[in-house]
């Protein structure tokens, strides 16, 4: 049996299992009451990204934030063939699973970065399910890949390094993965001190896991290929669902793109 590492300090009132949906073994934290609330978090962390807003959120709403699957304590399985295993549709579909296991047939999503992206899939896959929508730093992945530049290049280089054949970047990154994890979360916070010492430290133990580096990997080797085809499969759709994009004033996103018209 695996140990359920619990995190009071950080989540009052939050509780912590692992729920089994499609094989997989997804880490869930929960709290709060009131309309449920999916948070779904972004690359290189796990649930703990949302402990600065989780608790307050939880005094309006019932949150249920996860560990995508290949993240934090999550089951991390092989990539399998195109990478499929680590699809934004499979990973959705784990989320809609927790979510149904806990008992809400309909709920609203707010997915950052990674997350943003398996929210949108989820959208477009599952609308009965999803209620409201919010995307936090993304524009779509088809749309980022097709207007790629210098400038989107150099600032989201890993884009570019993940995806490629297991296991350079594997291997590379295991010579130094506190630096690499640490290197890569301090070139995209604009506001020093804004991630707590003890949520850092569960992000350097959780990165140590070979594991859930080759999973990391796998997710960017995903959105550079299986998950373009569903995208270009549903190019034509739109989110049927209320839809609220944010940005940071001072990321790459909002600098490179115009992310209300992109979304619209």
């Amino acid at each position: 049996m695996i140990a359920i590492r619990k995190f009071p300090d950080l989540l009052p009132g939050f509780s912590w299992r692992d729920i089994e949906v499609n094989g997989v073994r997804i880490r869930t934290a929960t709290g709060g009451n009131g309309p449920p609330l999916l948070m779904l978090h972004g690359h290189p962390q796990m649930h703990l990204t949302w402990h600065r807003v989780a608790p307050a959120l939880a005094k309006r709403f019932t949150i249920v934030a996860p560990d995508l699957r290949g993240y934090g304590d999550s089951a991390k399985p092989e990539g399998g063939m195109d990478h499929a295993n680590y699809s934004k549709r499979a990973m959705a579909d784990d989320q809609v699973g927790v979510m149904h296991q806990l008992g809400f047939e309909r709920f609203m999503v707010v997915g950052h970065d990674r997350g943003g992206r398996v929210a949108h899939r989820m959208a477009l896959d599952a609308p009965q399910s999803v209620e409201k929508l919010v995307l936090v730093d993304i524009v779509p992945t088809a749309t980022m890949y097709a207007r790629t530049n210098m400038e989107f290049a150099r600032r989201y280089f890993w884009w570019f390094f993940l995806i490629q054949p297991a296991p350079l970047p594997e291997r590379l990154i295991s010579g130094d993965p506190d630096f690499f994890l640490e290197s890569h979360i301090a070139g995209q916070i604009k506001i020093p001190g804004s991630v707590d010492p003890r949520v850092m430290a569960e992000y350097r133990r959780c990165y140590a896991d070979p594991a859930m580096r080759h999973a990391a990997c796998e997710d960017y080797r995903a959105a550079a290929g299986i998950d373009l085809v569903h995208d270009a499969t549903d190019a034509d759709r739109r989110i049927e669902v209320p839809l609220l994009a944010l940005w940071g004033a001072r990321g790459t996103v909002g600098a490179l793109y115009d992310v209300v018209e992109t979304w619209r």
